[in-house]
């Protein structure tokens, strides 16, 4: 064996040995429902010599029982094995689900631990794919196959016993086959996991492209894109469909190949007993006896072959399942970080750079100290680094060099739960719940009581149109909130805020999307909420930008301006003439066109500057 294939064979071991852990909290169900399938064997063992016997009772052997007490055995024996296999059969089902469970769980917790960089670089329909389908993949390998590979096992290694005690020369012919088949075993299972591992992926890639078109349903609607997104799904389906079909013929080939070396042992079996029976060396029955275990030796290694098979795809998606539990959390409590009270609100910047996994630094050296209380607008163009200093805040990201604080206290010395208690974020696009209104707003506090709750709906000029849906605070907004219009949207990740109380708000500018009387209600309600608290904005409106007691001008991932607007107005600086080329005025009228009237592409809004020069 090669070093690279001892590798791999360590690391299978490695990952069976981790999935035998979930299974070790049901042991003792899974060794219950193992002996009760030990028993249905033995059992089922018991047939062909009975039979054996009610032959030999038939053509008139003298034997102890009659041909009714035999068939009389026989029933008691298939009355009792139905009943031992519906406990076991429970016994295993529940061992299954509960591992299931666990596993699930598992994978879905830790999930949630990882940090945003581990999303940015994987697609939803993917990481779902891995909860449901590889998760039920090595739930049916593991442990539906743990109970019924000792019990096949068993019947082979018995029903080799018995047909040598019936008659060794027989016996010779069945254990020919068996060397064989295990030969045949290996060389198919090597073949089948690097297919199965390929259906996974596959699968997962249709569920991304599924779940891409259906969450950007109105996207492709009105572009019309129905036909293109169809063709898109069927092209990922069929990828599934041939990877598939690859592996489904080699499974069918599988079993059908090793039942028919069993086949062909069966009539040699069956020739050369002829030739025992004639020469009186072999009773009929022994004869019938010997055919039938052999038959259960062939249906037993036909059903470890499917077994083999089954265990050889569940090694791929445990690989897919432990690549997830095995990705480190990039951003993580360290092992002494503190937990925090009501923080006071200061952040500090020092000297702070942050490069995503292409190496780009996107901020370089910034140093900027926000007093608690204070309102400071992020602005700069497109890709000046604006939305990844807002990210690092609440440690979405640890920075590469450098250091945010809050309190003088380096977030990576804070507990990631008491840190982001004592913020709250309001995004440009709002994301809800497919829940109620109520389980919404209860989202920024869970144990809010039903005053608190209203109160915050109150504060965020949510009230009125919430008591007018048609079941209240009980009526459910749909997928991502799609029931709701966008400031309704708005204004009620305003009350979720709101009702979090917290020292510190981000806002993602909230209003630069909506029409004006609803961009009213979310300004006065965004006024409210900002009161007595540290404010960091990304600007989109030069409305807001006035409202900022600072702000902070971002070029290329530098700071390279920061003060109130006339200060930087007053600048010959990137400020200054970036609000010069957005109206195109001369430098003397400066300043005169209102703010709260226009949009700002310098500032990332979707307007064109071309618009206000009329």
């Amino acid at each position: 064996m090669t070093t690279m294939g001892k590798v791999g064979s360590l690391s299978k071991l490695g990952d069976l040995r981790r999935l035998l852990r979930y299974v070790a909290p049901y042991r003792w169900s899974l060794i219950a429902a193992s002996l009760l399938f030990l028993l249905s064997s033995g059992l089922f063992l018991a047939f062909p010599a009975i039979s054996g016997q009610l032959v030999n009772s038939v053509s008139g052997m003298a034997l102890p029982f009659s041909p009714g007490e035999i068939m009389l055995a026989l029933v008691i024996v298939f009355v009792l094995r139905a009943l031992v296999d519906i406990v076991s059969q429970y016994l295993l089902n529940r061992t299954a689900e509960s591992v299931t469970l666990d596993l699930r769980s598992d994978v879905y917790r830790h999930l949630q631990k990882l940090g945003l960089s581990f999303y940015t670089a994987r697609r939803t329909g993917e990481l779902v794919s891995r909860l449901s389908s590889d998760v039920t993949v090595v739930r049916n390998a593991l442990v539906n196959n743990v109970a019924t590979l000792l019990s096949n096992i068993l019947s082979v290694v018995g029903a080799a016993a018995l047909i040598l005690m019936v008659n060794w020369r027989l016996t010779l012919v069945v254990l020919i086959v068996l060397p064989a088949a295990t030969l045949i075993a290996v060389g198919y299972g090597r073949a089948i996991r690097p297919l199965s591992r390929q259906v996974q992926d596959k699968l997962a890639e249709s569920s991304s492209v599924a779940e891409e078109a259906i969450s950007g349903v109105r996207v492709v609607k009105s572009f019309g894109r129905e036909e293109y997104e169809t063709a898109r799904f069927e092209t990922a389906a069929r990828a599934t469909f041939r990877a598939a079909l690859r592996l489904a013929t080699i499974r069918s080939t599988f079993g059908p190949l090793i039942g028919l070396m069993f086949f062909f042992a069966l009539l040699a079996i069956l020739w050369f007993g002829s030739q025992e029976v004639s020469a009186g060396r072999l009773s009929a029955g022994d004869l019938v006896a010997f055919l039938l275990y052999g038959s259960i030796i062939a249906g037993s290694v036909g059903v470890l072959a499917q077994i083999f098979s089954q265990l050889q795809e569940a090694v791929g998606a445990t690989q897919r399942l432990f690549e997830i539990l095995d990705t480190p959390c990039d951003v993580c409590d360290s092992p002494h970080a503190r937990p925090i009270g009501v923080a006071q609100g200061r952040i500090t910047f020092e000297r702070v750079s942050f490069a995503y996994e292409s190496g780009i630094e996107v901020v370089r050296d910034v140093d900027l100290d926000i007093a608690p209380g204070e309102i400071v607008a992020l602005v700069g163009p497109s890709g000046a680094g604006k939305s990844t200093l807002f990210n690092l805040i609440p440690r979405f990201y640890d920075p590469t060099g450098g250091a945010v604080k809050l309190d003088g206290v380096d977030l990576r010395e804070i507990t990631l739960a008491s840190l982001r208690a004592n913020i709250g974020i309001v995004p440009q696009e709002t994301v809800l719940f497919s829940g109620t209104v109520r389980e919404n707003i209860l989202y920024g506090r869970l144990d809010a009581t039903e005053s608190e709750m209203i109160a915050a709906a109150q504060a965020a000029n949510a009230h009125d149109f919430i008591v007018d849906l048609p079941q209240g605070y009980d009526t459910p907004v749909g997928e991502r909130g799609v029931k709701l219009s966008g400031g309704q949207r708005q204004r009620i990740a305003i009350a979720r805020a709101v009702l979090k109380d917290p020292r510190i708000l981000l806002l993602d500018e909230a209003t630069s999307s909506l029409d004006s009387e609803s961009e009213g209600l979310v300004q006065e309600a965004l006024g409210r909420l900002m009161q007595g608290r540290t404010t960091i904005i990304i600007a989109h409106r030069l409305s807001t930008v006035q409202i900022a007691h600072r702000i902070a001008v971002l070029d290329k991932g530098r700071l390279v301006e920061l003060g109130t607007h006339n200060e930087l107005i007053a600048r010959d600086g990137l400020y200054r003439r970036l609000y010069s080329l957005q109206f195109a005025l001369p430098d003397e009228d400066i300043g005169a066109l209102p703010a709260d009237q226009t949009d700002s592409v310098l500032f990332g809004s979707p307007a064109s500057p071309l618009q206000y020069r009329a």
